[in-house]
């Protein structure tokens, strides 16, 4: 009798344990079948955007039940046609290029709702070392600076005229070259100053081909530099995700804001597998010295002006919009408040 009451309450436990493991196995499916894919176009990829990554590796979207490819699809016009083709979700690139596509009278604007990065993140590299940098040694020099119409371009010479320079006529300006191949074409010889991203920068300073002088960054102030964006229809159509992405990227803003600039660079190495930790760490430390990781998602009116006024200094500025028509901030303050 004893034996037979064990064994019933061995098949009992048994039956209990499978049971259980069948529900979490149910249940883990289920979380599987219900993370949501969202896809990414990044302008480039670069440490600049170290909140992002951190994001994906601390897996701060997958706790919203989102399923996050990045893809890179280097410079604004690349990205920007990406997004509106279908090709991406969400794109991570430059405020102005949202204004171009309304100038051009989209019936479906492209509307920004996250901001990332709150200044330039570009620097200015000098070929030979300078002890006492002044801007007024680039004047007769030849600038090799960004593409024309994208945000390093116009802040760059936002800042040139800020220091009574006229980048169109007291230096050889060059514009021409592809963004994905400035750095090489500094690298051959082409240029006494150029106009870097990181971790480029810091890479060329190491391998002396090149020296940082300044920084465009600190020079210009804050503007909704990179941001997240999407079509209106998607917004509209995916707001909840769009809620779950936004909350995820401020989590990883304020993961940034309170650990080392050693600890960021080890979360986001795997994006950088080329990259010298130490360069990383510099580059992190770089950047959160001056302000560049935006704390919060909150693209602000001020930026947002202070980005058409650098638009109209450089002549690209196709009309003034106004903030409300291309920024919504309902995400972003939703995902603060909670």
């Amino acid at each position: 009798m004893k034996k037979w009451v064990k064994m019933s309450f061995s098949l009992l436990l048994i039956s209990v344990l499978m049971i259980s493991l069948a529900a979490c196995n149910s249940d883990s499916q289920t979380k599987t079948k219900k993370l949501e894919k969202v896809r990414i176009a990044e302008v480039t990829r670069s440490i600049f955007y170290a909140p992002q990554y951190v994001a994906l590796a601390k897996g701060f979207f997958k706790d919203e039940g989102l399923d996050v490819t990045l893809t890179t699809t280097p410079g604004g016009d690349k990205t920007m046609t990406t997004l509106i083709s279908g090709g991406a979700d969400i794109a991570l690139v430059g405020s102005e290029t949202s204004i171009y596509v309304y100038a051009q009278g989209s019936n479906d604007p492209v509307i920004n709702f996250a901001q990332l990065t709150q200044t330039d993140g570009t620097f200015l590299v000098a070929r030979n070392k300078i002890d006492n940098f002044s801007w007024d040694l680039l004047k007769g020099k030849t600038f090799l600076g960004q593409r024309k119409g994208g945000m390093p371009q116009m802040v760059g010479e936002f800042v040139l005229k800020k220091h009574g320079i006229d980048p169109h006529k007291d230096l050889t300006l060059i514009q021409n070259v592809d963004y994905a191949n400035i750095a090489n074409a500094f690298a051959s010889g082409t240029g006494e100053f150029v106009q870097l991203f990181e971790p480029t920068a810091s890479i060329f300073e190491k391998q002396g081909k090149g020296y940082i002088v300044a920084s465009f960054g600190k020079e210009s102030g804050h503007v909704p530099y990179t941001t997240f964006m999407a079509k209106q229809s998607y917004i509209k159509e995916n707001s909840d995700t769009v809620e779950k992405f936004t909350r995820a990227i401020y989590k990883a803003q304020q993961w940034v804001q309170t650990h080392s600039s050693e600890e960021v660079a080890k979360a986001v190495m795997t994006y950088f597998p080329d990259t010298d930790i130490d360069i990383m760490t510099t580059v992190v430390d770089r950047y959160k010295s001056q302000g560049s990781f935006a704390t919060d998602p909150i693209l602000d009116e001020e930026e947002w002006n202070n980005l058409q006024n650098i638009m109209k200094e450089a002549g690209e500025l196709p009309k003034e919009v106004d903030y409300k028509t291309l920024v919504n901030t309902k995400m972003a303050q939703d995902v603060m408040k909670k």
